[in-house]
């Protein structure tokens, strides 16, 4: 069997990133993949999407990520690459809980495969308010992890030419300075104030984006049963898990189509969750 150091072994891995992420992707990738990382200099991730939305995010989450890797491996000649993308939501089903959802993106150019893994967190602040005083400004910074985790003042949520956008701010004084900079700036004295979500301000993002890399490297590691090529993935998911009382097929995941990425070979696999059958309560037949 092909070890799967023998891919990568010995070369180059671009961490594509300005907001030091390296600082938990590097330390697994460089152990498990024996690679050595290194960060390209002079390369702005910004100019593909920024938090605070001067700079829309070019496409989604992946199509942002996989650009930025072709730009960094054009950019400096190498062949191997990482880079990460964050969103921030509502959660779909829990009331006023955030969703953190960290993508990372790998892509050997050599051997042309890309691995795609994920992590979708609670655990995280983000938040923003309207205020119009100093005080509010500080008892919203209270209950976001101030001042280990930064904050951006700015007069709207929706960021406008020549605005007064205050960024990474972890010391009183500099939130003080931005929210009464702003305050005389705004026709209507209001502040938007909200969480930095930039990894380099945000340790508990960077705690979701060290188990995304986790993800990634498992992935990796799922050698494709014929040629051993790395990255044996699910490229789909079939629903129709049975229902345990009546035995009509639900919505629920069955089966998970694996794929390899080299020699196409394909394989199902069913039961993935462990659950051989459907609570009633998920059947159309038995809870209509």
């Amino acid at each position: 069997m092909v070890e799967i150091k023998s891919w990568f072994e010995n070369r180059v891995c671009l961490v594509a990133t300005m907001h030091k992420k390296e600082q938990v992707i590097s330390p697994p990738i460089e152990q498990e993949l024996g690679v050595k990382v290194v960060v390209p200099q002079a390369f702005n991730t910004d100019n593909f999407g920024t938090f605070t939305r001067e700079i829309k995010r070019l496409g989604t989450q992946l199509e942002a990520a996989r650009l930025k890797a072709q730009k960094a491996l054009e950019m400096t000649g190498e062949s191997l690459v990482i880079t990460s993308e964050g969103s921030f939501f509502p959660h779909p089903t829990l009331p006023y809980a955030a969703c953190d959802r960290e993508l990372i993106f790998f892509f050997d150019q050599v051997n042309q495969i890309e691995i795609v893994a994920q992590e979708i967190s609670l655990e995280t602040n983000y938040s923003h308010a309207s205020i119009r005083t100093i005080d509010e400004g500080l008892q919203f910074a209270q209950k976001v992890d101030f001042p280990s985790h930064g904050l951006i003042v700015m007069p709207n949520s929706e960021a406008e030419k020549n605005d007064p956008i205050f960024k990474g701010i972890v010391t009183e004084n500099d939130l003080f300075n931005a929210i009464k900079t702003v305050l005389e700036f705004s026709p209507k004295k209001i502040v938007h104030i909200e969480t930095d979500m930039r990894a380099m301000y945000n340790p508990t993002r960077m705690k979701v984006i060290a188990k995304a890399t986790q993800n990634l490297i498992d992935k990796i590691f799922n050698t494709c049963p014929n040629c051993h090529c790395p990255g044996f993935d699910v490229v789909e998911h079939k629903s129709g898990l049975p229902c345990g009382l009546c035995g009509f097929p639900t919505d629920l995941i069955h089966s998970e189509i694996y794929r390899c990425q080299k020699c196409q070979l394909q394989q199902i696999k069913s039961f993935p969750n462990g659950q051989k059958s459907a609570d009633p309560m998920y059947c159309n037949y038995c809870n209509p």
